[in-house]
């Protein structure tokens, strides 16, 4: 391969978050808002570079810092892993795939479309933002996981936060995003621009909270990238560290409310005991029918080592547990 080849293959692997300025030769600077186009290829680039620019030899790697796998599946199998459609396990320190079925299959991801939807909240708004929930927000379905909010109620961001993630209201997502992008349909745009920055290109979503929709899917691998993302970020971490919440707020009259919200994972609220050795620091659920049972996990593993497990579409909650409590130990 030639040395103006390889300039242009590493060109392509360019980091996609934040603003990068390069200086080029002479006084020369080329300022990237987004580095590279994740639907390009890497003979867009080569014309940004003059030849012979030092800069262009010494860009990182995108997936420098990432796990990744060549394969949809590999790994030996885990006892349970035929109950669900797809999962992955992905050791954040040795940046490797331990374990992979289907992690690039497109499936519905329900609530743990909320990962996202925190994260991109954080990036665009603060914490301390209050909120008045709008009727639109408050109005869910019947049958839909809501942490219980109504219209006029005025709160933080912080506490929408933890409503959405422990609790894992479809109200509080719908506020939050209505409060960060004015609706749902424009914090849906803002989410799939946030997913593509990730690498996250086999994703696609059209509402905040998960519920149905045939446009709304990611896969085990882009799930990954999100929660991996959204832990750099320290304040969503504390969050799904959480088990319980006490939420304190005012209603529509200005009187104080105040609701208890406990996290849907069983293994931080008790109900399912992790293997022994293993911390279960946090993580989101999501349960659809057309979802099945899924759980995207942050843990420690015996030797005190970060990972990330995935199990998506999964037939049952027994077997979503079981599986993943087999997966922790990869």
């Amino acid at each position: 391969m030639k040395c103006t080849d390889n300039r242009r293959f590493r060109l392509a692997a360019l980091g996609v978050a934040g603003m990068l300025l390069f200086a080029g030769c002479g006084s020369k600077t080329y300022e990237l808002e987004h580095p590279y186009d994740v639907y390009g290829t890497s003979i867009h680039y080569a014309s940004l570079y003059p030849q012979g620019d030092s800069h262009a030899e010494a860009l990182p790697y995108f997936a420098r810092d990432l796990c990744t796998a060549a394969a949809a599946s590999a790994g030996t199998p885990v006892p349970g892993d035929s109950s669900a459609e797809a999962a992955g396990v992905f050791h954040l320190e040795e940046k490797t795939v331990t374990y992979s079925k289907n992690i690039y299959k497109k499936l519905y991801p329900a609530s743990t479309t909320k990962i996202l939807t925190a994260y991109t909240a954080l990036k665009h708004a603060d914490l301390k933002d209050m909120v008045t929930v709008s009727a639109q927000a408050a109005n869910q379905a019947g049958d839909s996981s809501v942490c219980g909010l109504h219209a006029g109620d005025r709160l933080s961001l912080e506490e929408l936060l933890y409503g959405l993630l422990l609790e894992s209201g479809n109200d509080a997502a719908s506020a939050i995003a209505e409060h960060v992008s004015g609706s749902s349909e424009a914090f849906a745009a803002l989410m799939n621009e946030e997913a593509a920055a990730m690498g996250a290109t086999r994703s696609h979503f059209v509402n905040p909270h998960g519920l149905h929709d045939e446009e709304h899917y990611t896969c085990v691998y882009d799930l990954y990238l999100m929660l991996n993302t959204a832990l750099q970020d320290e304040k969503f971490e504390k969050i799904i560290r959480a088990h319980k919440r006490t939420a304190v707020y005012s209603d529509a009259g200005g009187n104080q409310v105040t609701q208890e919200w406990e996290t849907t994972d069983k293994f931080l609220n008790g109900e399912v005991q992790p293997p022994n050795g293993i911390s279960v620091i946090g993580g989101k659920t999501g349960t659809t029918n057309a979802a099945g049972y899924c759980l995207a996990l942050y843990s420690k593993n015996t030797a005190g080592e970060p990972v990330i497990s995935i199990v998506l579409k999964a037939d049952s909650s027994d077997n979503l547990y079981s599986l993943m409590g087999e997966l922790m130990q990869r």
